[in-house]
């Protein structure tokens, strides 16, 4: 039996040690046998007072009571995936026979993963309510970075950890090289910053000193996460007890894990919180954000399996850790995509390098504030994929200034708005054999205001040595934005019509024809303002352009009244190359009637709000220009 004392000088010994210390050192630390150590640790293991760590080499570390207890209760009603405790993790499933119990892809004819929006959301929605709730009367916008910084430190800790029991058990003179994380995407954390020694600290007052520390410490030691990490939780209006707590809930994720699986894990964690930050932000969300089933649309539909993918406007980088899913879910690993992107908000930016970095995904973000027209940080890039969602008929974008520039080969877009500047610039970007997918305002599809029209017939039918670009037109319900309800379309480029290529196979000649899919129709309501598009809907929408592209394990392509149309240059001719889906697909332009009152009501006071909104802004515009009239005599 053991001692009361040497089970306490054990755990003062430990928590001397910030909470964490690998076998043999704690036991010198001890000066005890090998025998009086194992028995006292042994003991200790049972009652639950310290956990064993992770690698070969043997640790152990302290278990924070409350904590764990809060965490174990959310994992045993919400377990993520693939997740299983360390007592569990021996009878469970390898990865192999895991794979093979999944279904197999119907259009790929290999094992995938199973897809899903959400996947189990229990486990992440219960960690974001619980940390809602620490949140108190903070404003969700300044408390989004407090607890995603607080993620990505845990994540990139948690790593760090793991490496470094591997390197201590295999070749321990590596343990202190920093090229040794490096070689694995593993960033390195000083002693400081690491996780253990915040969460000893957590219910100290100077815990948010600890923390600006902790990131000071970090990005000083990797240059990539220079002036990336929020650095002011030491500031008054941050609670002291709320940020320990939070350290508390956010200390149990992933806990047990293997280190791949618990990246899957913080990654999907952080990915959710995100997410559910933009719904709480609304409109300003939106500015980051782009709702997960519409990424997956457009990921699915141009296929980024290998080669360069790149955003302009690339907000918190959720369609880069899309492409990365699709690849993996395909056979393929991450490194296979180069990700390329620019982002003009520095908030934003931050947010998106912290978001790839939790997926493990090396990428090269550019950030500076005059965007993606005016300094174009990667001006001599021909990407292979692009993606993207720019923010809607943007009037300032200062167009005026950049009337000659060479991107408009389709035609000068106006001063008054930038949708069709954002195509051109995404044309411009694209490699000879390149393809696109662009979220953009219905409006672009219609309208001939101050050559609009011009430009988009050109985009369609080619002008001046360019080639028209434009491969697929989808038309989206509403409430599927955060940071609009009105609906939106989806505009798909190709470079090369004649053939193309997906996954090195040359495709059909669709020179004489666009197809155009009207999805208004899908979609179901999650919530009380938002929808989303099921697995089976974007199996749908994705299955129909594969076909008709001429992929060989896609199936043939056939129309589908009211749903899909495969239109001749000439029927869009006749039509004054107006590209609305329902033009075309045999479906009523108007279809709002079939939906319920409450629903129809609730979207055209969202419309109108939204034009009244652009009608005060315009007043209060044409005021200020008067004012500085000056009216002689």
């Amino acid at each position: 039996m053991v001692e009361q004392a040497q089970a306490d000088a054990f755990l003062n010994a430990l928590r001397k040690m910030r909470g964490s210390a690998g076998n043999g050192k704690l036991r010198q630390a001890l000066n005890w046998d090998e025998v009086t150590y194992n028995a006292v640790k042994h003991d200790l293991l049972a009652t639950g007072a310290i956990e064993a760590g992770r690698g070969r080499g043997g640790s152990v570390a302290l278990v924070d009571r409350t904590n764990r207890a809060m965490i174990a209760e959310i994992l045993r009603k919400n377990p993520p995936p693939g997740f299983s405790s360390p007592g569990e993790a021996e009878n469970s499933a390898t990865a192999d026979e895991k794979l093979a119990d999944q279904p197999t892809s119907p259009r790929r004819g290999r094992a995938t993963p199973v897809k899903s929006n959400g996947g189990n959301l229990g486990f992440e929605a219960e960690l974001f309510k619980t940390a809602d709730k620490l949140r108190g009367n903070m404003e969700p916008s300044d408390y989004k970075h407090v607890a995603l910084g607080l993620i990505f430190l845990k994540h990139i800790s948690d790593s760090f950890e793991a490496k470094r029991a591997e390197l201590l058990a295999d070749y321990p003179d590596g343990a202190e090289d920093p090229d040794e994380y490096a070689a694995e995407n593993v960033f390195w954390v000083p002693k400081e910053a690491r996780w253990s020694h915040l969460r000893a600290s957590a219910r100290q007052l100077s815990i948010g000193r600890l923390i600006d520390e902790a990131m000071l410490a970090i990005e000083k030691r990797n240059e990539s996460l220079k002036g990336v990490l929020p650095k002011d939780y030491a500031r008054p209006a941050l609670n002291a007890v709320m940020l320990g707590e939070l350290i508390d809930l956010i200390s149990g994720i992933a806990l047990g894990a293997e280190r791949g699986e618990a990246r899957d894990v913080l990654g999907r964690v952080y990915e959710y919180f995100l997410g559910q930050f933009a719904g709480s932000e609304g409109k300003r969300g939106g500015e980051f954000y782009t709702p997960r089933s519409v990424v997956r649309v457009m990921v699915e539909m141009i296929e980024p399996y290998k080669g360069r993918v790149y955003d302009p406007c690339c907000g918190s980088g959720g369609m880069f850790v899309q492409s990365e899913k699709f690849v993996e879910a395909q056979g393929g690993r991450i490194g296979d995509i180069a990700i390329y992107g620019q982002e003009s908000n520095y908030t934003t930016w931050r947010l998106c390098k912290m978001n790839l970095a939790v997926r493990g995904i090396d990428a090269d973000i550019k950030w500076n504030s005059e965007g993606s027209f005016h300094k174009d940080e990667l001006r001599d890039l021909r990407a292979d994929y692009i993606l993207a969602n720019p923010p809607f008929n943007i009037s300032d974008w200062g167009g005026d200034r950049l009337r000659e520039d060479a991107r408009w080969r389709y035609g000068a877009p106006p001063a008054g708005n930038a949708n069709f500047a954002w195509v051109q610039h995404i044309a411009h970007h694209l490699a000879p054999a390149g393809v696109a997918g662009v979220v953009l305002a219905n409006g672009s599809m219609s309208s001939t205001q101050n050559g609009e029209g011009e430009i988009r017939r050109a985009l369609i039918e080619g002008v001046s040595g360019a080639p028209g670009v434009v491969d697929c037109m989808v038309a989206l319900p509403g409430q599927l934005f955060y940071s609009t309800q009105i609906p939106v379309c989806l505009w798909f480029l190709a470079r090369d019509r004649s053939n193309g290529v997906a996954r090195d196979v040359k495709l059909r000649d669709r020179r004489n024809e666009i197809l155009f899919i009207d999805a208004r129709k899908l979609g179901h309501m999650v919530d009380r303002t938002r929808k989303e598009f099921s697995d089976a809907d974007i199996d749908r929408i994705t299955r129909a352009y594969h076909a008709w592209r001429g992929e060989a394990d896609a199936g043939a392509y056939a129309d589908v009244p009211g749903f899909c149309k495969a239109a001749s240059l000439e029927n869009i001719k006749r039509h004054g190359y107006v590209l609305t889906p329902g033009r075309y697909v045999g479906a009523a332009d108007v279809e709002d009637n079939k939906l319920p009152f409450p629903e129809r009501l609730s979207t055209l006071q969202v419309m109108l709000e939204e034009q009244f909104a652009q009608a005060d802004k315009l007043t209060e515009t044409i005021r200020i220009r008067l004012a500085g009239v000056r009216v002689d005599g």
